[in-house]
């Protein structure tokens, strides 16, 4: 991992067309702009986290659920 100091309104580039901003520095925050291209995914991990828990979530359950359905068709 690469650690770099930044002070408020300085950048960062990543490669040609990434570009990280330090837009606020406070007490306990810093705030960071993120400047990429549209097709350039840019989300927070925990983000990330909760969205694949949620998929794997719903997956669980509609197989469950599926199953339960068979079992509670008529025979026939």
């Amino acid at each position: 991992m690469l650690v770099m100091s930044r002070r408020q309104g300085e950048t960062i580039l990543i490669g040609d067309d990434i570009e990280i901003v330090i837009a606020h520095i406070g007490r306990s925050r810093v705030k960071v702009g993120i400047r990429a291209p549209r097709e350039t995914p840019v989300i927070a991990c925990e983000v990330r986290l909760i969205r694949d828990e949620n998929l794997r979530a719903a997956g669980a359950t509609a197989s469950g659920l599926s199953s339960l359905m068979a079992r509670l068709r008529p025979p026939g």
